[in-house]
């Protein structure tokens, strides 16, 4: 089965690993990744404000262009998927605003596109059983601490992804392929998201936060869905690490390059060299390479 694919603009630049491993997980599961035609930014932030029609405009160019080539649509960024199953969600309750969307885009749209994230995908379509009999090297040891953040879950009545207080999607997609999942309280804590830019200070503690909270349950990975949050738990461990002198920087990994691990790609296929703490050490450690 070919799946409809928004990649979105980061998958294309600082999140290439993310994309890649995603398209050749997919070859070997048996579905393809059929990206959407001449596709444009989401806009990156659903808009607070009720009237501000302008912002809805390019998540409902793309809702509206999948729609003409399919009936699901699936992307891999969470902020993604957070804007896209949103404004999908407005265009289907709010005939007053779909009637002036689509005014402006010149289209019928009616929201009645499925919008998936890669990880559903990987439950409902493909089951995790069946997934577990697939892995090839199951990642037996690692110790994986599964980041959700905001976007895949707030708000919990819109995007309907899990439990909102307690997600287990992440965890049991982490234990088809062998890992060890580790419970921590900030898994569904915001890492800072675009703070980084604005407050630099204030996302570097959020990460700290989260990091902190994951090691000391006994993590020795981290495993995210999002370019944003990869950015601030990874990237930033250099900016914790002089602030904190005894903080001990751990890998990041997108959860698509485990899964491409334990599908037994080639490890040099899976992009490591983009991640910031290089996890080649542990994985050596651990007998997974």
């Amino acid at each position: 089965m070919d799946y409809l694919y928004f990649p979105g603009c980061t998958l294309y630049t600082k999140a290439k690993n993310f994309d890649q491993t995603a398209r050749n997980c997919s070859h070997l599961l048996g579905f393809e990744l059929k990206e959407l035609k001449n596709w444009t930014c989401c806009g990156a932030t659903f808009p607070l404000a009720t009237d501000n029609i302008m912002a809805l405009l390019p998540p409902s160019r793309i809702l509206a262009t999948a729609r003409e080539e399919g009936t699901v649509l699936t992307t891999l960024c969470a902020i993604c998927f957070n804007v896209i199953k949103r404004t999908n969600r407005l265009i289907q309750e709010d005939g007053e605003k779909r009637d002036k969307i689509n005014n402006f885009i010149e289209k019928n749209y009616q929201g009645d596109l499925q919008i998936l994230h890669y990880l559903e995908i990987l439950k409902q379509d493909i089951g995790f059983s069946q997934l577990k009999e697939k892995v090839k090297k199951p990642l037996a040891g690692l110790k994986a601490a599964a980041y959700y953040g905001c976007m895949l879950l707030r708000p919990f009545e819109e995007m309907g992804f899990d439990d909102k207080e307690k997600p287990t999607l992440f965890e049991e997609f982490l234990e088809a392929l062998g890992a060890k999942p580790i419970e921590f309280p900030y898994k569904i804590e915001c890492c800072g998201s675009f703070q980084s830019v604005g407050s630099p200070d204030v996302a570097t503690e959020c990460a700290y936060k989260i990091l902190g909270s994951a090691i000391k349950n006994g993590a020795e990975v981290m495993v995210s869905t999002c370019p944003m949050c990869t950015f601030n738990i990874d990237h930033k461990q250099s900016d914790i690490k002089q602030k904190y002198l005894d903080f001990k920087p751990i890998p990041v990994f997108y959860f698509t390059q485990l899964l491409g691990m334990a599908m037994g790609l080639d490890y040099q296929t899976l992009g490591f060299e983009q991640n910031a703490v290089d996890p080649l050490p542990l994985l050596k450690e651990k007998g997974l390479l």
